[in-house]
């Protein structure tokens, strides 16, 4: 089953939207050294805790909250 595309026009770059979710994860989920593709069951499968996953959510949500306010705050 494919991902449904998502546009990406006027959103956060993607360098900097890679390097913001490989922060949280570093953050909330310890294990996780990379969000690129290894093409290997053990290095791209993970267990992960529900408060990890949570957590890291949380944070991935605030950081979008975040750079709404601050395109909102450059506009005025």
């Amino acid at each position: 089953m494919r991902s449904p595309k998502v546009s990406t026009e006027r959103q956060i770059p993607a360098t900097t939207l890679d390097a913001e979710l490989l922060e949280i994860a570093h953050r909330h989920i310890d294990r996780i050294e990379t969000l690129e593709t290894r093409r290997s069951d053990s290095l791209d499968f993970h267990d992960i805790a529900v408060w990890e996953l949570k957590s890291a959510l949380e944070a991935a949500y605030r950081a979008g909250q975040a750079n709404v306010a601050k395109k909102l705050g450059a506009r005025t």
